[in-house]
C-alpha cells in the first residue's frame, strides 16, 4: 500500500505532462537508486503500481566506444523524434570511479538542445562499478519512464568494449556505434558485443567517407561469418525476420538519422509481426528477477552477522598469504549455514 507521498509522486507521473510529472519521474528514479532498505521497500511498491502503465515504448539500447559519438547521436536523433511527435527519454550511464566511487554525470552538457526540450527526458546515472556498462537500476528507470508516457526510451552504455552486452538485455533493439578506421579489422569478427548487435552504425562518416565505406563492407561480411557460426535466424534469407545490418551516417551534421529512423522502424515492424519483440521481452523480465535475486543474495551475504564477524580476520589471513582465496570464501560461505562449493 502506497503512503500519501508516494501516491502524490504516481498520480504526478501519470498524469498530463508537466514540470510536475517531470518533479515526479526524477524523484521516483532516486528512490530505486536508493539503497536504503526503507527507500527499496518504497519503490518496489511505486514499481508495482505503475507496471500496468509499462510497456508500450520502444527501447533502444546504444553503445560504442568512448569517443564514438554516442550522446551526439541521440541528441541528433532525439530532436528528429520529437519534431515527429514523440516523447524522448534517455537514460545515460556514466563510469564510477573504482578508487572514489564517485561519477561526473555530464551528459547534460553534451545535449544542450535536447535537454532544455519539454518532450525530452535525461536522466544521467552512475554505473558504480556495475558490469556491462548500465546501472544497477536502468531496467526499473526505463518502466517508470514508460509509465511517465515516453514512448522512445534510449540507454546509453558507459562504453568500455566488446564485453559491455547487458544492455543488449534489457532493451528491444540494440545499437552498436562504430568509428571508420577503428584499427585491426580482426576486432570486427571477435565474439562478444559485434555478434548480438541487431544494428551496426558507422558514425563520422563526413571526416572519412572512403574509410567508412570499407569499414561497412568489412564489417558487413563479418555479419555473415558470425551469422552463420551463432544465431541460425541471422544466417537465413528469410525476410520476415530482421537480419543485422550495417549503416553509415553523421551524427553532428545530421546525414543519415532519417535513414536510420527508418531501419528502426522497419525492425519495430518485422519483431511486431513475428512475435520475437514479445518473446524477447518475456526473456529480459525472467533474466531481470534472476539478476535481483544475484544482488540480493550477495546484500544478505555481506550483511550477514557471521560473515561480519569472521571477514575482517579471514581477510587479514588471505591477504598475508596464510590462508588461500577460495578457502576464506568457503568458511564465509559455511559461516551462513550453506555449502555453496
Amino acid at each position: 500500500m502506497l503512503n500519501a507521498v508516494d501516491q502524490a509522486l504516481v498520480n504526478d507521473l501519470t498524469g498530463a505532462p508537466s514540470s510536475a510529472q517531470r518533479r515526479a519521474l526524477a524523484k521516483i528514479i532516486t528512490l530505486l537508486e536508493s539503497t536504503r532498505m526503507d527507500h527499496r521497500k518504497r519503490a518496489d511498491e511505486v514499481l508495482n503500481t505503475l507496471l500496468p502503465k509499462t510497456g508500450k515504448s520502444f527501447r533502444l539500447g546504444i553503445s560504442g566506444v568512448p569517443g564514438v559519438g554516442k550522446s551526439t547521436l541521440i541528441e541528433t536523433l532525439g530532436l528528429y523524434l520529437i519534431e515527429k511527435g514523440h516523447r524522448v527519454a534517455v537514460l545515460a550511464i556514466d563510469p564510477s570511479s573504482s578508487l572514489s566511487g564517485g561519477s561526473i554525470l555530464g551528459d547534460k552538457t553534451r545535449m544542450e538542445r535536447l535537454s532544455v526540450l519539454d518532450n525530452a527526458f535525461i536522466r544521467p546515472s552512475p554505473s558504480s562499478c556495475t558490469l556491462g556498462g548500465v546501472a544497477e537500476k536502468t531496467r526499473e528507470a526505463m518502466l517508470v519512464a514508460e509509465a511517465a508516457g515516453f514512448d522512445i526510451v534510449i540507454v546509453e552504455t558507459v562504453g568500455v568494449g566488446q564485453s559491455e552486452i547487458a544492455v543488449a538485455g534489457m532493451t528491444d533493439m540494440f545499437l552498436l556505434l562504430q568509428l571508420p578506421n577503428a584499427g585491426d579489422d580482426l576486432q570486427a569478427i571477435k565474439k562478444g558485443v559485434m555478434e548480438i548487435a541487431d544494428l551496426i552504425v558507422i558514425n563520422k562518416v563526413d571526416i572519412d567517407p572512403d574509410a567508412a565505406m570499407r569499414a561497412q563492407l568489412f564489417i558487413t561480411s563479418s555479419l555473415r561469418l558470425l551469422g552463420f557460426q551463432g544465431n541460425p535466424d541471422h544466417a537465413s534469407h528469410d525476410q520476415e525476420y530482421w537480419h543485422p545490418t550495417v549503416m553509415t551516417l553523421s551524427a553532428l551534421e545530421g546525414n543519415g538519422v532519417p535513414e536510420l529512423w527508418e531501419k528502426i522502424l522497419h525492425f519495430q515492424k518485422l519483431q511486431n509481426a513475428n512475435g520475437k519483440l514479445q518473446s524477447r521481452r518475456k526473456q529480459q523480465a525472467g533474466a531481470w528477477m534472476w539478476d535481483r535475486i544475484d544482488a540480493g543474495l550477495k546484500n544478505a551475504f555481506q550483511n550477514h552477522p557471521a560473515v561480519q564477524t569472521l571477514l575482517p580476520g579471514l581477510s587479514a589471513e588471505v591477504n598475508q598469504g596464510t590462508m588461500a582465496a577460495s578457502v576464506a570464501a568457503r568458511r564465509l560461505l559455511e559461516a551462513m549455514g550453506h555449502e555453496f562449493f
